[in-house]
């Protein structure tokens, strides 16, 4: 049976991504094709996690047909998350994935930040795929809080690529994930967050993991 081949981009991000791009053309060089739903969904300032998920949802061709979702980051993240409640998904590729995300970033963004956004309900964040800033609602961080890396359980084959120089995401937390999860496999990679320098070894792995030869 073929299987339906979904990429989902990182936060503040766009299907029009350096990855997301390098990736779908690798896939239409090998004639398969490759879904890339845009999770800003029109309306950026409204973004969840929980949204992403049910769009992406939408896209799945039909209960029968097997899914592998590769996901980049904040959509690495999603991914984990719709594998663990949609059994048509039977494969994920993780690059950079954004466990312990939350913590992460609301760190980096400092308490007064974090209170002036609760009190104003947005908050500016510049957005890669547009070139600007642009505002996000609060109930992002809320909503985020119902999904822990605790709940992902379901042993679906998972490949996660993570780079040791990652600023954004430590490596550390693809370490902790992989390490009670025999059926993780966890490919260190020399690179950042980005993984802007190891896209022919991201795809090679990519192609061995899900068998496309």
């Amino acid at each position: 049976m073929t299987t339906q081949y979904i990429y989902l981009h990182g936060f503040a991000s766009s299907p029009k991504s350096v990855k997301a791009q390098d990736i779908s053309d690798r896939f239409t060089q090998i004639q398969i094709p490759l879904t890339i739903p845009d999770l800003n969904a029109g309306d950026f300032s409204e973004l969840t996690i929980s949204r992403q998920i049910k769009q992406v949802v939408t896209t799945f061709t039909s209960d029968s047909v097997p899914v592998t979702l590769i996901g980049s980051s904040l959509g690495g993240l999603t991914a984990a998350h719709i594998a663990q409640q949609y059994l048509q998904v039977e494969r994920l590729v993780l690059l950079a994935p954004a466990f312990g995300f939350l913590s992460h970033w609301l760190t980096k963004l400092g308490e007064e930040t974090i209170q002036r956004w609760q009190q104003e309900k947005f908050l500016m964040v510049y957005h890669y795929g547009e070139k600007r800033s642009l505002p996000l609602s609060y109930n992002f961080v809320t909503d985020a809080t119902q999904y822990s890396e605790n709940q992902l359980q379901r042993p679906i084959p998972t490949l996660i690529l993570h780079g040791k120089q990652d600023e954004v995401i430590p490596i550390t937390a693809s370490q902790d994930f992989m390490q009670s999860r025999p059926w993780v496999k966890l490919i260190e990679l020399d690179s950042d967050h980005a993984l802007g320098n190891v896209t022919e070894e991201i795809w090679q792995a990519i192609q061995e993991f899900c068998q496309l030869f």
